[in-house]
């Protein structure tokens, strides 16, 4: 029966799998909540990062820049050499403008060097005013013979034309948006290839005055730019007016290799790339190029008062390229900001964008970046939305940031070795994703929080009410068992009874009443089942079998009584209960016994003067509800004056300890023997074995039913002397 009663406390697989499932639900709706929002927010996020919006382009620029600040370029070669215009030199020759008489004498002095072109990079969109024949309109009239011979001294600008001509020299011409009329210059630009790319457009340019330009080498763009604009990229082509012009830093590639023409290679609607020459210096879709900085150098720098003095070391501008540019502390106006942070000069930027021509160590930002960055993103993404709600905050916050290390250093490996642009934006916006994803797991967090608690509250609605009934039902039960005060004027017989339920309401029973003025019925039963569902069938079984034994003859046979009950319990059983009994007829005069055993434990006897126990072994068949239709046979035995029966359920013997030891029989026989002795009511007893059952059991949660009836026949001769 221990075993039965083992498998009936166990709910069915079928109802587990549904209370798991049902408690799984919530967590699955939840989670799926996190990944449709964590999907939503993760779709605005690549949408913004893929149209380029003006945060995401700021933010691409200071992440580019950051990789530049983190590893500058080392100088591997100083293939240009800057002319300052400088305060030494402004100190010694006077403020600027110079003279171009004088700027004339830099650039012969420059060229006695043999330099591979020089550049200036000064823009002169007027006649200088210091000319003599300015001079002579600023002061009016003078001697007629002194003015003719100022008239007839060469110009300034005439000067400087013929310091240029025939030498490797170019001048700048700026471009601005909108047209001025002036005429721009350019060498002639070959197109291989068919398509249309997006080169910047220009209106015009600002160029200068005729004179210089008609004998200049070459002619190269320069940006009209703010001083706080920071370069990053210089486009080396630009349309002007249909036009295609060349930057400055193309050009004096072109005029030093001697090459009378440059080519624009094409590839649909993206320029690949610019030739000079043999060399190929491959650009954007656009047509532009990323300068990678190098830290200011003062290697790259000679003061044009020691080129004009004579004062500079022999290789300093020989087969250089050297630019003529402006440094000096009064003139910051040329000054611009680098992807570094440092101010630099314009003629500085340019030679650091000719040291990236002449080296190959220009940025390079992929064409198929875009598409891969997003890919990254979204692979890291999704496996933030699919591992966040399922880990700690701590380990999802420690993968978010393996994830953008990832991409951070990724990102920085890919610079550093093949130096490769990769935007870093994307990885850093796993950031913020995960924000929201944290957000979201700790709402639904909340939200199970606030469930659980409303469901706690019902249940402990439900277990009060619950609880009360089982009370009600506890004290219906005890109700249903009778009292010592049926037997407390028969002197005869002493009877003591107990049943203690493994929980609020238990399975066993027991009874005992009078039949006649002489013979006692009394039984003991266990019903397989714990809980509400066998204590109403243990109430249906009493009252059927006390109906059953009262309704009967007083010459039945026990049997006969058990066969009836049996019928009648097993006649409305759908739950298939079945219940042990063990049930007898005492009669109180001779001491006569007549019993039946339907697969209850046998009771055992303390015979007056024995040292060992009996234990009543006969009139037995199988529990009631087994087997239907069963003709139980009784027993019968006399009992001596003072003879003791002891009762029990399986509960005693299967009893626990804290080891899972179980109590046993044995032990039971052992008590038992050590509690009846002479003088020893039922009630001692039965108190007796309880004692030593609970200090066996300690602490333990009971698992079954323990119910223990005691009765000692006492005989009409004794109970007068009693």
């Amino acid at each position: 029966m221990s075993k039965r009663e083992a498998a009936d406390s166990r709910p069915p697989p079928g109802k587990k799998k549904r209370s798991l499932k049902k408690k799984t639900q919530p967590l699955k709706r939840a989670t799926r909540r996190i990944w449709a929002y964590g999907l939503a927010t993760l779709a605005v996020l690549a949408a913004l990062l893929w149209f380029r919006t003006p945060w995401a382009e700021r933010l691409q620029a200071y992440s580019f820049d950051s990789l530049q600040i983190l590893a500058p370029r080392k100088i591997e070669s100083l293939p240009v050499t800057i002319v300052a215009i400088d305060d030494k030199s402004i100190a010694a020759l006077g403020q600027w403008p110079w003279p171009r008489t004088d700027l004339a004498e830099l650039v012969r002095a420059a060229l006695r060097q043999q330099p591979a072109a020089i550049g200036i990079d000064v823009l002169m969109p007027e006649p200088d005013r210091l000319s003599p024949q300015r001079m002579l309109e600023r002061v009016g009239a003078l001697d007629p013979a002194i003015e003719r011979t100022i008239r007839a001294l060469p110009s300034n600008d005439a000067m400087l034309a013929q310091a240029i001509a025939g030498a490797p020299v170019v001048l700048v011409a700026a471009g601005v948006p909108d047209a001025t009329g002036r005429t721009l210059r350019a060498p002639p630009f070959l197109v291989s290839g068919a398509g249309t790319p997006p080169l910047p457009r220009l209106g015009g340019v600002v160029t200068n005055i005729d004179e210089l330009d008609s004998v200049a080498a070459g002619h190269g763009l320069i940006s009209v730019e703010p001083s706080n604009t920071l370069f990053r990229r210089f486009a080396l082509v630009a349309d002007v007016n249909g036009t295609l012009a060349p930057a400055l830093a193309i050009e004096m590639l072109r005029v030093a290799l001697g090459v009378p023409t440059l080519r624009l290679q094409v590839r649909g609607d993206a320029a690949r790339g610019i030739s000079v020459g043999k060399d190929f210096v491959p650009t954007e879709a656009d047509g532009a190029v990323r300068v990678y900085y190098s830290r200011g150098d003062a290697r790259r720098y000679v003061s044009a008062i020691d080129v004009l003095q004579g004062r500079v070391p022999p290789d300093a501008l020989h087969r250089k390229l050297v630019l003529i540019g402006l440094t000096g502390v009064g003139l910051r106006d040329d000054f611009h900001l680098t992807a570094l942070g440092e101010a630099m000069p314009g003629s500085e930027i340019h030679a650091q964008l000719l040291e990236n021509l002449y080296d190959g160590t220009l940025l390079v930002r992929p064409a198929w970046a875009p598409r891969f960055e997003l890919a990254v993103f979204v692979a890291l993404g999704l496996l933030l939305i699919w591992a966040t709600p399922r880990l700690k905050p701590l380990v999802a916050a420690a993968l978010t940031l393996v994830c953008v290390a990832l991409a951070l250093g990724g990102a920085f490996i890919a610079f550093r070795t093949e130096r490769l642009l990769f935007d870093a934006t994307p990885g850093l916006s796993l950031l913020l994703f995960f924000g929201v994803l944290l957000l979201l797991t700790l709402a639904e967090s909340r939200r199970r929080r606030k469930a659980m608690q409303r469901a706690m509250q019902a249940e402990r609605v439900e277990s009060a009410r619950v609880s009360g009934e089982l009370e009600a039902a506890q004290r219906i039960q005890t109700g249903l068992l009778p009292g010592p005060e049926v037997l407390q004027a028969e002197p005869r017989v002493d009877l003591a009874a107990s049943m203690t339920p493994a929980r609020e309401v238990g399975g066993d029973l027991y009874d005992f009443f009078m039949l006649d003025a002489r013979r006692l019925f009394f039984l003991i039963g266990d019903v397989a089942g714990k809980g509400l569902g066998a204590s109403m069938f243990m109430a249906v079984s009493k009252a059927l079998v006390k109906s059953a034994a009262l309704r009967a003859p007083p010459n039945a046979d026990i049997g006969t009584l058990l066969t009836a009950a049996n019928a009648e319990i097993a006649r409305d059983n759908a739950a298939m209960f079945f219940v042990t009994v063990f049930a007898a007829i005492l009669d109180l005069d001779s001491g006569e016994l007549a019993y039946c055993n339907a697969g209850h434990d046998n009771p055992l006897r303390v015979v007056p003067g024995e040292a060992a126990l009996r234990r009543i072994a006969d009139g037995d068949g199988p529990p009631l509800c087994v087997v239907e239709g069963f003709d139980y046979r009784g027993a019968t035995l006399k009992l001596q004056p003072g003879e003791l029966l002891c009762l029990a359920t399986d509960g005693v013997a299967e009893a626990c300890d804290a080891a899972g030891a179980f109590y046993g029989h044995e032990r039971l026989a052992r008590t038992l023997m050590r509690a009846a002795q002479p003088g020893a009511t039922a009630g001692d007893v039965l108190g007796a074995l309880q004692a030593d059952v609970a200090a066996f059991a300690g602490a333990t949660e009971p698992a079954d039913d323990l119910t223990l009836l005691c009765l000692r026949w006492i005989g009409p001769g004794h109970a007068a002397a009693r």
